[in-house]
């Protein structure tokens, strides 16, 4: 039974201890970094939805996939098809936004990180690499959302605070009646006879009196 075992297999040997404990360590590393990325950052700002999965299942599948083929000759046919079944998945799927394709990138590039690292690579440098990612993704993350701006088009019922040299006047009131860190005002059109103009304001969205950090 044994025999045929390793025969449908095609391997030499039934366990490999050292192997799998290496596999064991290596797929931890790789998890500890994507659920800091997923449930640290990724859940943290856009709260929880289907991405999770998704995520958690590609760097699954990446990483074992990279650490089987990295044992195992590969010729250059099965990697184009390999290439080409993804391409093929990605676009038949529905169109996913930028940032979200990005951490799908990152929790893949994770999974490829560390399973395809070799003697080359000391453990330190491979916990490091995977601290920078987790580190820059957090950065990033948080210092494009403070960065980041919104418009609303509202109807403004006091024009004397539209001519030049009122802008801080204006804005101080804008902010103070909509609570909304107003950063700049666009006048899109002045009404004479009802004495109101109709503006874009500019703003933050961090409300006045919330920290940004």
């Amino acid at each position: 039974m044994l025999d045929y075992l390793l025969d449908l297999f095609g391997s030499q040997q039934f366990v490999n201890v050292d192997a799998v404990v290496k596999m064991i360590l290596r797929f931890s590393i790789d998890l500890i970094a994507t659920t800091l990325v997923v449930r640290g950052i990724y859940v943290r700002m856009y709260q929880w939805n289907e991405q999770v999965f998704t995520y958690f299942a590609f760097n699954t599948i990446t990483f074992f996939l990279c650490l089987i083929l990295r044992t195992v000759p590969v010729d250059l046919g099965f990697a184009l098809g390999l290439f080409a079944v993804f391409g093929i998945l990605r676009y038949r799927t529905l169109p996913i936004r930028i940032k979200d394709l990005t951490y799908l990138f990152v929790v893949i590039g994770i999974a490829i990180l560390n399973a395809v690292a070799n003697d080359g690579v000391s453990v330190v440098e491979i916990l490091l690499i995977n601290g920078v990612i987790v580190g820059m993704t957090f950065w990033l993350e948080t210092w494009t959302t403070r960065m980041q701006t919104q418009s609303a088009t509202i109807n403004y019922d006091n024009p004397d605070l539209l001519l030049p040299g009122k802008e801080q006047e204006l804005i101080h009131d804008l902010t103070k009646r909509t609570g909304l860190k107003v950063m700049r005002v666009e006048v899109l059109s002045v009404d004479l006879i009802r004495d109101t103009a109709r503006i874009n304001a500019i703003y933050c969205p961090v409300q006045v009196g919330q920290s940004n950090g």
